[in-house]
């Protein structure tokens, strides 16, 4: 079967006449819980929810593949995903291996709380690879390819093949692809991690993220971090990523299909300075792009000559939403350089197709562009 048919049905419930296709959310904290708690599956919220349980067999069911069976965990946010990941695996004195131009909330946690717990942290490009020069002695290797916001892309199965040899584990910030677009545990990695707030659920009204991984021990080490620290979905968010999730294969298709023709018609642009995107044959990472991903992802990032440009032709668009994140069934975009944190041109752009049609998104940017002439 293939994935799109399995993604699109994984909320679908069993065939019981009378019972509706899909699962409404399931409101509780505590459960009917007599005797042995081991014996039931549902006791606490903090722990364990029905309306979790689904939305994990679906993650898990794309996480999955040829010779593995993943396992996955949601939690209230990429970034609590993110923590549970640092939190589960490294102690006082391990070292991580971080890329220098990975979303900055990351940078940030590590550099503010786990560095300042004893953990050492180095810093490398993700371009060219250059994280396996860096790997030894290290604990927990995190990649993000492509990197946001720059797109920057590496080769995950040589870097968990290079990590691997050092006795480190890998992670993937998998949020850009999704796990449609990309397989980091396919490709050697432990975990696999995703803001699922983005192109996953796709709808921007949720936050949600998920870690999967392959090892059962691992995942019981990020079961009990979530427990013991309740960064927790609530049920109706999980519900609405299951609902949502079920069309990420039209969305997906047709955003990346809408970001590849967006950053075509860039470089044809006398405006843009440089335009970044994994799916044009000169970005530096293309190969790699093409061996390792099935789609090159919603997000086009571009260089205006500077901020009054960027600004000029935000301020234009009609069809592009001035906001931040990505993923989104409406295209937006934002100058990047406002948030700080990342070595970037003023002018920079990070744009996210949506979904509309082409033409329209194209007719739009092209006159926002003769704006800033």
């Amino acid at each position: 079967m293939h994935d799109t048919t399995r993604i699109v049905r994984s909320g679908l419930t069993r065939p019981v006449a009378g019972e509706p296709l899909h699962a409404g959310p399931v409101f509780a904290a505590p459960y009917h819980a007599p005797g042995d708690p081991t014996a039931i599956p549902y006791t606490y919220a903090r722990a364990h929810n029905p309306t979790w349980t689904h939305l994990e067999a679906a993650i898990a069911q794309m996480e999955s593949g040829e010779g593995y069976t993943a396992s996955a965990l949601v939690f209230a946010s990429g970034m609590a995903a993110t923590t549970a990941v640092f939190g589960a695996v490294l102690r006082p004195g391990d070292v991580v291996v971080l890329p220098e131009n990975s979303y900055y909330a990351a940078r940030v946690l590590a550099q503010e709380y786990f560095a300042k717990m004893g953990v050492e942290l180095r810093f490398a490009a993700t371009a060219g690879n250059a994280q396996a020069e860096k790997l030894e002695g290290a604990k927990l290797l995190w990649i993000e390819t492509p990197s946001n916001p720059t797109m920057d892309v590496c080769d995950i199965a040589l870097l968990s093949e290079a990590a691997h040899r050092a006795g480190a584990l890998v992670a993937v910030d998998n949020t850009t692809p999704t796990p449609l677009g990309q397989l980091p545990l396919t490709l050697g990695a432990d975990i696999s991690i995703a803001s699922d707030t983005k192109s996953m659920t796709g709808h921007s009204d949720i936050l949600v993220g998920h870690v999967a991984v392959r090892d059962p021990e691992l995942h019981k080490k990020l079961d009990q971090w979530r427990t013991l620290t309740g960064g927790v979905l609530g049920p109706m968010e999980a519900w609405l990523a299951l609902r949502s999730i079920a069309t990420l294969p039209l969305r997906l298709e047709r955003s990346c299909a809408n970001a590849q023709a967006i950053a075509e018609f860039l470089t044809t642009r006398s405006e843009i300075q440089s335009v970044l995107y994994p799916g044009l044959p000169t970005h530096p990472g293309h190969a790699i792009a093409k061996r390792q991903m099935r789609y090159f992802g919603p997000v086009v990032s571009f260089i205006l000559r500077d901020k009054t440009a960027a600004e000029t032709f935000l301020a234009h668009s009609k069809l592009l939403t001035d906001a931040t994140s990505f993923g989104g069934i409406t295209s937006s975009a934002e100058r990047r350089a406002r948030w700080g944190g990342d070595a970037i041109a003023d002018g920079f752009i990070r744009l996210s197709a949506g979904c509309e049609a082409i033409e329209d998104l194209l007719e739009d940017i092209a006159q926002a562009l003769d704006a800033t002439r």
